[in-house]
């Protein structure tokens, strides 16, 4: 049997305004996994004259890129392949010329889709790789064009192209490549004028998270988390980058920790549309999409993959990949919700994520036995650090990371974590600890009945005597346990009815 009907490849490439990026995944165990992610800076909206006619030397910059990209998708069957083009594509009053040799050097087609489309697609890729719950608020930041868009699991409320970008802004704002608080005004003025007609709907319709889905906001939390800060981008973050930029008198001299080189030129202006919409729609926080319109395109084409919770394929695929037991996964999670829920959650760990966090730690726990027993932990945390978790934030997955790392033996308090509060988090790992203990003899029909009692930080575990007695090595590692946290700050009561 052939590799690509055993696991079928599938390519998407996006002709975008200052990049071409080729996506290659393989479609495994109910998920998608990553094979290749080729990006060229081609930068093809900075060919684009006052008349819209797009540069010679523009588009040859685009055919070597997809000279390049032509060679890969020989292996991938041609129903597999999707090729977009957007905001350039569709101003270029030229395009045509440059599409003709494009098709030509690819052997595929191209379509340049519509900013409504573009929008759509990208919510799509967000919906299959980002978690959260309620209505998402979606910014993608493009060359040429902005796509904001309102939805709600994957149906979406509103969907808007505006014609501004990070390379075209740079063009018409920062042309004289000075940052200069006056530049940076202009340009910050401009795009608020952009998005003016739109802001009566969006408030009406109201959003419970905000994702960034661009390279502006990719290289705005490569800073952040270089400078130290956490992953969730605020106006104040975005105003003390603006800050760190204007020290620079031009814009060949920025020079910011954590901005790379060739993403340095199109920064300003990309940060400036951004300022605006955090202004414009009183934007308390954003973090970080999964993916965006190149994982849209995927998605699209792999059908099984269409419509489904996104953890729960994640979780789903993982286990599969690992070969984790998922009866004792689902058992361990399932123990772990009921101890959740009796220590009065609500008010002890009131973060809505804290439970879902605590079931997906319970059902990848044992991801590590797969290398080793005896570094079970350790092995846990490296996996689930490095691997792609679509539906989780790098936050969460460095999170999950450290639970699992701690779910049995020794005990250490959490390094410092964004996912949840400092208090929270210790709390979910406490839990965890205590649902494998109580579940280790892996048949649920063997549990204890049990009452968990929190008060602060106090817990108070109560279980029948008798079955302590019918299970003294449960009874002993749980004695174990109460010291264990007991020494750590973490006060453990082991008592029977």
């Amino acid at each position: 049997m052939s590799q690509s009907t055993s696991s079928p490849l599938y390519a998407a490439i996006d002709l975008g305004s200052n990049s071409f990026h080729m996506l290659v995944v393989r479609h495994i165990d109910g998920s998608v996994q990553t094979m290749a992610k080729i990006k060229r800076k081609v930068r093809l909206a900075a060919g684009l004259d006052e008349h819209n006619v797009l540069s010679q030397e523009a588009m040859q910059r685009g055919w070597d890129c997809l000279s390049l990209f032509a060679e890969r998708l020989q292996d991938i069957p041609a129903q597999h392949i999707r090729i977009v083009g957007t905001a350039t594509l569709r101003t270029a009053t030229n395009a045509e010329q440059f599409l003709v040799k494009a098709n030509a050097i690819l052997g595929y087609p191209i379509e340049v889709i519509s900013g409504e489309e573009e929008a759509a697609t990208i919510y799509k890729g967000v919906a299959h790789t980002s978690g959260g719950v309620g209505r998402r608020l979606v910014v993608d930041i493009g060359g040429a064009s902005t796509e904001l868009i309102i939805g709600e699991g994957f149906e979406t409320k509103a969907l808007t192209s505006l014609k501004m970008g990070c390379v075209t802004w740079l063009e018409r704002h920062f042309k004289d490549r000075q940052l200069t608080a006056t530049n940076f005004e202009l340009a910050i003025q401009a795009a608020k004028k952009m998005m003016a007609p739109i802001l009566p709907t969006y408030r009406q319709l109201g959003w419970n998270v905000c994702v960034g889905a661009s390279g502006t906001v990719q290289a705005l939390q490569e800073i952040m988390l270089a400078q130290g800060m956490d992953e969730v981008i605020t106006l104040a973050k975005l105003k003390r980058l603006q800050k760190q930029a204007m020290l620079s008198d031009h814009l060949e001299e920025l020079e910011i920790e954590g901005l790379t080189l060739e993403r340095a030129l199109v920064f300003p202006s990309g940060l400036s549309i951004l300022i605006a919409i955090f202004e414009s729609l009183e934007i308390d926080a954003m973090t970080l999409a999964g993916g965006a319109l190149r994982e849209g395109l995927v998605y699209e084409m792999v059908e099984e993959l269409r419509q489904d919770d996104i953890r729960a394929r994640t979780i789903t695929s993982v286990q599969r990949r690992y070969q984790i037991d998922q009866h004792y996964a689902e058992q361990v999670a399932s123990l772990a919700s009921r101890l959740y829920q009796q220590c009065g959650s609500d008010q002890w760990i009131p973060e809505p994520q804290a439970e879902i966090l605590l079931r997906s730690a319970a059902q990848l726990h044992e991801i590590g036995l797969a290398i080793d027993f005896k570094k079970g932990g350790e092995h846990s945390a490296y996996l689930l650090k490095h691997l792609d978790l679509p539906g989780y934030t790098r936050a969460q997955k460095l999170y999950l990371a450290e639970l699992t790392r701690r779910y049995r033996d020794a005990l250490s308090s959490l390094p410092e974590q964004h996912a949840l509060s400092a208090s929270s988090g210790k709390r979910v790992l406490r839990l965890l600890r205590l649902a494998v203990l109580l579940s280790h003899r892996r048949n649920p029909a063997l549990e204890p009945e049990f009452t968990l009692c929190a008060d602060e930080d106090k817990l108070t575990l109560t279980l029948d005597e008798q079955w302590l007695v019918d299970n003294p090595l449960t009874h002993a590692e749980l004695e174990l346990e109460a010291n264990r946290q007991t020494d750590i700050g973490w006060p453990l009561a082991i008592v029977t009815k």
